[in-house]
């Protein structure tokens, strides 16, 4: 079975086409910078690469350019779009209504579009990829793996504000966690690796959005993300935590509408707010110059990440181990350093020599004296997602 796996974010489209249930990876790529004159096209099929800049000013664009190139003579590895069984899609935000996998249908649809305001940068993302591929992919299945779906185990305790109770039972307001698919993935991988000495572990998702999971036996207590996905760690342009009395601040005495106040938390702070940059390995760089605004940065960052793993070493009632994946947290040695300094109260103890090593295989760079494993999993959602998306329909 051939299922095309689409994981749309708010400017990029990552792909692969994979073969259940063999998990056979037929071809990955990627689109960057959607809705640039000079988008960035990457694809890849078994030893051959393939690189273009272009411009893709919308996803529809980007993912017509799949298709076309899943059906090139040279680079495609099918011959018609009839080959596909599945598509499989990616939906950040899928409320208390969506607990686990799903066909898409008018009503998914419907509820995927009323929560646009809970995850502005991507719900109206993956319903466009859902509604594009659908025209494209027509025979197909189209799938929907939510994000907040690996959490709906977490405790009414961890869930629930405290505002009065109406707001959760009428309208549903209550933390739901996102990032479940990477989460769960690691997570699964890190129980498999370390068996018996696993009960209690802390995921670290650090991508250009970033969030982290407190996971006992295999289940999901907590994760750092809440109502929508933008709070907790400092992100690529996301504020993360921030007192509620900023937000009314800045309407009543900036005078900032509500639309003006969501754009600047969402998109213009984190840290590009910080920086004036989104990307993390020209804040490295740049810190290594000199530069005193992408220090701070870099160590608000890491100091939000340890506040985390104090409160959730409490939760869990102890910690046997910490995973760093996702983009940053499986390239960036130095926000691995950051991250572990200071941390041997909790048995944390990093080794330089184990973290500077690259590779894509899962590995531990705790010292020999560390009592907590420290990981590094490579994140899978694409494979995740395939394998949900297959078990659905076989």
């Amino acid at each position: 079975m051939n299922i095309l796996v689409l994981n749309a974010g708010s400017s990029s489209l990552k792909y692969q086409l994979i073969e259940m249930p063999a998990k056979t990876v037929k071809c990955v790529g990627l689109v960057e910078r959607i809705g640039m004159e000079d988008a960035i096209f990457n694809h890849e099929k078994g030893e051959d690469e393939y690189s273009e800049v272009l411009p893709i000013l919308n996803h529809e664009i980007g993912l017509k350019k799949i298709a076309e190139t899943l059906l090139d003579a040279k680079l495609g590895v099918i011959k018609s779009v009839d080959e596909i069984v599945a598509v499989g899609h990616r939906v950040v935000h899928g409320g208390s209504k969506f607990s686990s996998t799903v066909v898409v249908t008018e009503e998914v649809k419907d509820s995927i579009r009323e929560l646009f305001d809970l995850a502005p940068l991507h719900n109206p993302a993956n319903l466009t990829g859902i509604e594009i591929a659908e025209t494209i992919f027509t025979s197909a299945k189209q799938i929907a793996i939510f994000d907040t779906a690996f959490h709906q185990t977490m405790p009414k305790e961890a869930y629930q504000y405290a505002i009065n109770n109406s707001y959760l039972d009428e309208h549903k307001i209550r933390a739901y966690g996102f990032h479940g698919t990477s989460h769960k993935f690691v997570s699964e991988k890190a129980i498999e690796y370390l068996g018996e000495k696993s009960k209690n572990i802390i995921t670290i998702h650090l991508g250009n959005g970033c969030s982290m999971s407190a996971i006992k036996d295999g289940k999901s207590i907590e994760n750092s993300l809440g109502f929508g996905p933008m709070n907790g760690l400092v992100m690529g342009t996301r504020s993360g935590d921030i007192d509620q009395s900023v937000i009314f601040y800045l309407m009543k005495k900036l005078n900032k509408t509500a639309d003006e106040v969501s754009n600047l938390l969402n998109k213009e702070s984190g840290m590009k707010g910080l920086t004036g940059f989104s990307d993390l390995r020209e804040i490295s760089e740049k810190a290594e110059s000199g530069d005193e605004k992408c220090q701070n940065a870099l160590e608000l960052a890491a100091y939000r990440i340890k506040k985390y793993i104090g409160s959730y070493t409490t939760a869990l009632n102890g910690l046997d181990a910490i995973v760093f994946t996702a983009g940053i947290g499986e390239n960036s040695a130095l926000m691995r350093q950051m991250s572990c300094e200071n941390m041997d109260f909790f048995g944390i103890e990093l080794d330089d020599a184990k973290n500077a090593i690259r590779s894509k295989e899962i590995r531990e760079i705790q010292k020999e004296t560390g009592k907590t494993k420290i990981l590094i999993i490579p994140t899978n959602e694409e494979i995740e997602i395939a394998k949900q998306s297959y078990n659905l329909l076989k």
